[in-house]
């Protein structure tokens, strides 16, 4: 589904990623792990396509083609969906007229009508349902005074409608009480078959409890270290990663 080949990225003229080899098949959940500033944002932010960031050199390709050109708005049409670490509050938009507008735009992509509203209604139902979230939700702005897990929540609530091939989740865990991750995680979990992939970007093993990832990978100084099974966050966990550093600089 996606593969990375020696990807070289800079964001403000500094290289951030600096040889990252990486494999994603449909069905898998991979986690990226690292400490701050080793590129795991970056990694992510390159993948769904922002524009702030520079290839420098390397290659994406998603579905067997090359996506390097494609813009974030291109890559999100074609099934790439990224969390975002902050999500931007919008005044003024309830959280359903932007679902509807977000659906009806990734239909045009493809050439296809609006959503009927009726049909839309019903989908909006059945995932808030499978979520567990309240109608009440759905009519307030969007992120607006929303705390940390109802906005991490809303980003599960747009994956859930959206339905992409590859969620790419970046820190998702950041900030949220164990109650707010096992709801996030849930809806995650819900949500992942064999024909979708998850991309899991954390600090911390906790998170990994909830959301069991089938292969874990480090990366340090823009580049994959280590990977291996779930194991490997346990390890994390327990040695810290100056134990990854001292290996690498040996």
């Amino acid at each position: 589904m996606l593969k990375i080949t020696n990807l070289h990225a800079s964001v403000d003229n500094k290289t951030i990623l600096k040889g990252v080899n990486l494999e994603v098949k449909a069905g898998e959940v991979h986690a990226i792990m690292g400490p701050n500033g080793s590129g795991k944002s970056t990694l992510a932010a390159v993948i769904a396509g922002k524009e702030d960031y520079e290839v420098l050199k390397g290659k994406i390709t998603f579905e067997g083609q090359d996506i390097d050109e494609l813009s974030a708005e291109d890559r999100a049409h074609k099934g790439i969906f990224m969390s975002f670490q902050y999500p931007v509050e919008i005044p003024g938009v309830s959280v359903t007229n932007f679902m509807k507008t977000a659906i009806n735009e990734t239909r045009k992509a493809k050439g296809l009508k609006d959503m009927p509203a009726s049909e839309m209604l019903k989908l909006i139902r059945e995932k808030s349902e499978l979520l567990e979230i309240d109608r009440k939700f759905l009519s307030r702005s969007l992120n607006e005074g929303f705390s940390g897990g109802e906005k991490k929540r809303n980003e599960i609530f747009q994956m859930a409608i959206l339905e992409p091939k590859l969620a790419i989740l970046d820190e998702t865990d950041s900030g949220l009480d164990i109650d707010a991750i096992r709801i996030v995680s849930n809806g995650v979990n819900k949500l992942k078959n064999k024909n979708n992939a998850v991309i899991v970007i954390t600090h911390y093993q906790r998170l990994l409890d909830y959301i069991v990832p089938d292969f874990v990978h480090v990366i340090y100084d823009g580049r994959i270290v280590k990977s291996g099974t779930k194991e490997l966050a346990h390890e994390l966990e327990e040695k810290g990663y100056d134990w990854i550093k001292e290996k690498v600089d040996a």
